[in-house]
């Protein structure tokens, strides 16, 4: 329940209270005496719709939509993950992404001066989506770094990962490839020269690190000039990767097992519906796919005519980012049909060629007659496994199974799926420089479309929140790029990889669900609802359904607080783990962070969360201070009057005896509203709009 405001000394209410329901004034347009509507100059806008959706669009659809979506169906369900996360799409991540484009469209700034104009002791919400932004940054870029690097390999026929290097001292196969493959070793040990553990730091690579200056030098071109430079990069960044992507499915659809990997996909397993943490894993999905809590949402929008219908927007980007995923993840399992289908026929050749070694007259059958075959590749995977299952127990140890659904079973996740499992893959293809040119060049401009978005989520907040920045927007966009190239060598030395998965797992989750858990409630609960719905008729011209309430009232918030709480208990429970290569075994290995590596990743979700509190302290203080400092001037006026004349005194007293100075409990209060209803309704005293102007920073 908001309360009113207290009565002024006369009895009466402040006449710039409204009755319930309605809403107040917005601080963010200026009115002339006309009451016709004066835009800000100063700010940027979009140049067109297309400019605006192709930015959102470029932002929410990144490399989680071409790996972790693809591996979560992968890992969970196939067809029953896809109707869980549609399920949670549609009760929470369009509600709030709704809130996050409509608060910034109507506002017209970044996240601080959002949750500012709401209550001054909300602003640290923004803060802290600025530093989370900051850490995805950091690695992201690492991540485009990588990009690069396989992009410049490319070039080169062969390809560099398609066989394993000559150990020039015994003028063999190196055994740590032969062991493993050649697309892995490429990747531990040529690109990322990896250590067997993050307790070992290794040296800087300088590879690596060439290519993560040449990461920060394209985001610093691509944004010097704010919106207007990044948005005309979005047209290729945005688009291009679908067109690679459509390519890849129609190339993936004529290679053998294309077909197996798509009914893998859409195969239902509705058992995993009875899975809590099948649940988390898609409402984390949700959440991070489009973007909510970054402040880059809200960000974009505010560069929008405040007339711009924004429900429509957030459905549509919605759906596209859904569709996306769809298309990706047909991709990603044409890729591991093939994938899988080759190794397993590759299996049945080799076993076929142990067999005609030691085939026997009691492994001879009639129904089997290819037993002793010198064309192996005639034999079908059905037909081997069908023999397995008659003569296991005959052949011993080293002829062994090769099941199709085995290889599909066996997950690959996030920078394996891409330089490992897809390496592999394009290495088989027929012209594969030029496969992998495309298919990197797609990673690349992915990665990039995001980062604009993940910078525009730091930029923006800080140009309208301080007038300094904002008057030097091409420094504090020079200056952030050499901050990150600087703090992202972290990332480049031969432990660097483990500190990416750090961040990827740890410094944004918490956080960021934290942010949208305070962002939903300065909505729902501190400004409300109907106010909420009320601004948005005004600016829309017509109401959003009374749905939108119930959803942002309870079950997001619902949603979000159980996503957190789920998080927590995982990570307490399971403790944080990271994947390391072992150089010695060639192979994968679980280990916990030691000692130190855990303080930082308690302080990297300290960090991020620590604005929330620090500012409503910090309001709560500045509050105090200014009830004190009006009380003393209270104490003087009234000994002015009382010894001195009663002229001048009398007349200021008459002028303001309708105006309330903020108290402690009014600033509690949700602060004006978002959207003007014009002069027809009432008008702000002058002294209200100078306090407000002063609140809420705009």
């Amino acid at each position: 329940m908001i309360e009113k405001p207290p009565l002024d000394s006369n009895g009466e209410e402040d006449r710039a209270w409204l009755s319930e329901g309605q809403s107040e004034t917005q601080l963010t347009t200026v009115h002339n005496p006309d009451g016709v509507e004066t835009p800000d100059e100063d700010r940027p806008a979009w140049d067109s719709k297309i400019q605006y959706v192709l930015a959102q669009v470029g932002f929410s659809v990144g490399l989680g939509n071409v790996w972790r979506f693809p591996y979560l169906c992968h890992q969970n369900g196939g067809g029953a993950f896809m109707l869980l996360y549609v399920f949670l799409l549609l009760i929470v991540g369009v509600p709030l992404f709704f809130m996050e484009l409509a608060a910034g469209q109507s506002i017209r700034q970044g996240s601080i001066g959002v949750w500012k104009h709401i209550s001054p002791k909300l602003a640290g919400i923004g803060y802290s989506s600025c530093m989370v932004c900051f850490y995805v940054a950091l690695y992201y870029n690492v991540i485009i770094a990588w990009s690069l690097f396989y992009l410049g390999n490319s070039f080169q026929y062969p390809l560099p990962w398609e066989h394993c290097p000559i150990d020039v001292a015994t003028n063999n196969t190196v055994k740590e490839c032969a062991d493993s493959s050649p697309t892995s070793y490429f990747w531990f040990r040529k690109a990322l020269q990896i250590t067997n553990s993050i307790e070992e730091s290794g040296e800087f690579n300088p590879i690596m690190t060439g290519c993560l200056l040449a990461a920060w030098a394209i985001v610093s071109l691509a944004m010097i000039k704010g919106i207007k430079s990044s948005a005309k990069v979005m047209y290729f960044s945005s688009v291009f990767p679908y067109v690679v992507l459509f390519i890849f499915l129609i190339r993936g659809l004529m290679l053998d097992g294309a077909m197996d990997g798509i009914t893998y996909m859409f195969y239902p397993k509705l058992e995993i519906w009875g899975n809590v943490q099948v649940w988390r894993q898609a409402a984390t999905q949700v959440f991070f796919a489009l973007g909510l809590g970054y402040g880059s949402v809200i960000a974009y929008s505010s560069y929008n005519p405040v007339n711009n219908n924004c429900h429509r927007d957030a459905l549509m980007v919605s759906c596209i980012n859904f569709m996306t995923s769809v298309l990706a993840s047909l991709v990603v399992f044409v890729v591991l049909g093939f994938r899988a289908k080759s190794i397993a026929l590759r299996c049945v050749a080799k076993n076929l060629g142990l067999l005609n070694l030691m085939t026997s007259d009691d492994l001879l059958h009639p129904g089997f007659p290819w037993i002793n075959t010198t064309n192996p590749n005639s034999v079908s995977i059905t037909e081997y496994r069908e023999w397995y299952s008659h003569y296991s127990s005959m052949v011993g140890p080293n002829i062994t199974d090769c099941s199709l659904e085995e290889e599909m079973n066996k997950g690959v996740e996030g920078t394996g799926l891409a330089f490992i499992a897809f390496t592999e893959v394009m290495a088989l293809f027929p012209a594969s420089p030029f496969w992998s040119t495309l298919f990197f060049l797609m990673l690349l401009n992915l990665g990039l479309s995001t980062m604009f978005g993940t910078m525009q989520g730091i930029l923006t907040p800080l140009m309208d929140n301080f007038s300094l920045l904002g008057r030097h927007r091409t420094l504090l966009t020079v200056s952030s790029c050499v901050l990150g190239f600087l703090l992202g060598l972290l990332f480049t030395q031969c432990s660097g990889n483990y500190f990416v998965a750090m961040f990827d797992d740890y410094s944004a989750t918490l956080p960021l669900v934290i942010v949208v858990i305070f962002e939903t409630i300065s909505v729902a609960w501190v400004y409300g609802t109907d106010r909420f719905l009320d601004d948005i008729e005004v600016m829309l011209k017509w109401r959003p359904p009374v749905i939108y309430k119930y959803l942002w009232k309870y079950v997001c918030l619902l949603a979000m607080v159980g996503l957190m709480l789920a998080s927590l208990l995982r990570m307490v429970l399971k403790g944080p783990t990271y994947t390391a290569w072992n150089q010695n075994t060639a192979s994968e290995m679980t280990l916990e962070y030691p000692g130190w590596a855990l303080a930082m990743i308690v302080m990297l979700i300290v960090f991020a969360s620590l604005p929330v509190p620090i500012g409503y302290i910090h309001s709560m203080l500045k509050n105090r201070r200014v009830l004190n400092t009006h009380s003393e001037e209270v104490r003087c006026q009234e000994l002015h009057r009382e010894l001195y004349t009663k002229c001048s005194s009398n007349e200021q007293l008459d002028s303001n005896s309708h105006h309330l100075v903020p108290s402690e409990e009014d600033e509690a209060r949700p602060r004006t509203a978002f959207l003007p209803l014009g002069n027809e309704h009432y008008r702000l005293l002058p002294q209200q709009e100078e306090e407000d102007e002063e609140d809420t920073g705009v």
